[in-house]
């Protein structure tokens, strides 16, 4: 299972916080760490409206890209720091400028974010690196993922795609789980859930359903300032989440053959029972159901399942309360 650990604005712009987090997210087992890689010039203007006014130091939303920035040099020291703990670095870029970046800083593939996955001028720089692209659908109908994937495809590159809700935090209802199958029926590619929810039941339930990869946000505490901080998992939940991931992984490779118990013989002569009688019985006594009692363990009596068969039959012998029931004790 790809596990990616998105941080995106988490770090606030502090070099020294987007390293601590590189530290925590390698000990909760996932298997890469996604920053978001913005130049507030190349991607940004005047006349980008704010998205969620909670900023008090950013005048608009071009600052806050701006704040957001590293340098070459510091996205280099991030992607070594990623190497020493072993995660892999990612990140998403919003310009071509960006991918220029990432391409010195080395990236082995590239997130494609939701309100990008139309930026044919960003797909076009991408699919030129020659690297795997991630997809997110978010915002994106189907006819518009379709123009997307045969854009690619004409360009031969290798690319998944992500169920993804564009809400902060998702609800529930809004999920979209069932898209995951539709997805991997429609375009036969590894096809993955991003989540916003806040909550780990997401992408466990997408696990089941087959996602291939896994992305959701991930904060130190959701009380931090920052536009995802409530639409994130905290380290521990990532850490109980990749934990239940990995191992419904494992079930879903491991399938169980109903149809054969073999295995469980010696448990089934333990744990199932046989007939006994709830009380004292004299000869000749007909057998009712209001008689029976079932007693551990097996193969001392008749059959709990066979109980119908002695029904109203006669017993030859006396039978004292809670002894086992054999066809031997009837006529």
């Amino acid at each position: 299972m790809d596990i990616i650990a998105e941080i995106g604005q988490a770090h606030d712009g502090s070099l020294g916080l987007a390293h601590s987090y590189i530290d925590a997210v390698a000990k909760t087992g996932c298997s890469a760490i996604k920053f978001q890689t913005h130049i507030a010039e190349a991607e940004s203007s005047k006349y980008e409206p704010f998205r969620v006014k909670f900023s008090k130091q950013d005048a608009s939303r071009f600052d806050y890209w701006k704040r957001m920035e590293f340098s070459l040099d510091e996205w280099k020291g991030l992607k070594d720091h990623c190497d020493k703990v072993g995660i892999e670095f990612m990140s998403s870029p919003f310009s071509n400028a960006a991918v220029d970046l990432l391409e010195k800083v080395g990236v082995k593939r590239y997130k494609v974010g939701s309100g990008e996955v139309n930026n044919f001028v960003l797909l076009e720089k991408i699919a030129k690196t020659g690297k795997p692209i991630i997809i997110s659908s978010g915002m994106s109908s189907i006819e518009e993922l379709d123009k997307t994937v045969a854009f690619l495809k004409e360009r031969r590159v290798v690319y998944s795609i992500l169920q993804c809700t564009t809400s902060y935090p998702t609800a529930a209802e809004q999920y979209g789980l069932n898209v995951i199958h539709e997805f991997k029926v429609r375009y036969q590619v590894p096809i993955g859930f991003s989540d916003h929810s806040s909550s780990m039941e997401a992408c466990i339930a997408a696990t089941t359903l087959g996602a291939e990869i896994l992305e959701f946000h991930v904060v130190f505490d959701k009380e931090m300032f920052g536009p995802d901080a409530k639409s994130s998992l905290t380290m521990q939940e990532t850490t109980q989440l990749v934990k239940a991931v990995n191992n419904i992984s494992v079930a879903l490779q491991n399938p169980i053959d109903k149809s054969d118990n073999s295995n469980y013989s010696e448990l089934k002569s333990i744990f199932e029972k046989s007939l006994a009688v709830n009380s004292n019985l004299s000869t000749g006594h007909c057998i009712t159901f209001e008689d029976l009692e079932t007693k551990k363990p097996k193969g001392y009596g008749i059959p709990a399942n066979e109980y119908e068969s002695i029904i109203g039959k006669k017993l030859t012998s006396s039978l004292n309360k809670f002894d086992f029931l054999n066809y031997s004790d009837f006529k």
